[in-house]
C-alpha cells in the first residue's frame, strides 16, 4: 500500500501542520519507505518462535529492573516555585488543567 499526495495532504491538516510541497514530497517518500519496512518485517516468517519480553533474553536471564512508583515530596518553596513556573495555569500551588470528561 502506497501513500499518496492525497493522503499526506489529509494527514498533515489532521495533525493542523502546513507542509510545502518539497515537504509534502519528502513525507509521502519517509512515509512510503516505513511502509516498505512493515512490510519487510511483515514478510519473514515467525511460526514456533516465543515472543520474548527483551531482545537480550535468548542470551542472558534479563529481569526488568522497575523503580518505584512513588512522588518525591518538593522539599524547598524555591524547588516547589521552579516546578510550577512550568503550568500556564495554577492555582494554590496546584496545576490547573482543561476539563477533558464532561
Amino acid at each position: 500500500m502506497a501513500i499518496t499526495e492525497h493522503d499526506v495532504n489529509r494527514i498533515a491538516r489532521l495533525a493542523r501542520i502546513e507542509l510545502s510541497s518539497d515537504q509534502n514530497l519528502q513525507a509521502q517518500q519517509e512515509l512510503n519507505g516505513i511502509l516498505a519496512l512493515i512490510e519487510q518485517l511483515q514478510a519473514v516468517d515467525t511460526q514456533g518462535i516465543e515472543p520474548m519480553a527483551h531482545p537480550l533474553s535468548a542470551h542472558q536471564d534479563i529481569h526488568l529492573r522497575l523503580r518505584p512508583d512513588v512522588a518525591w515530596p518538593t522539599n524547598t518553596p524555591e524547588q516547589r516555585a521552579a516546578l510550577m513556573a512550568n503550568s500556564p495555569a495554577r492555582h494554590e500551588n496546584l496545576f490547573l488543567v482543561p476539563t477533558v470528561i464532561e
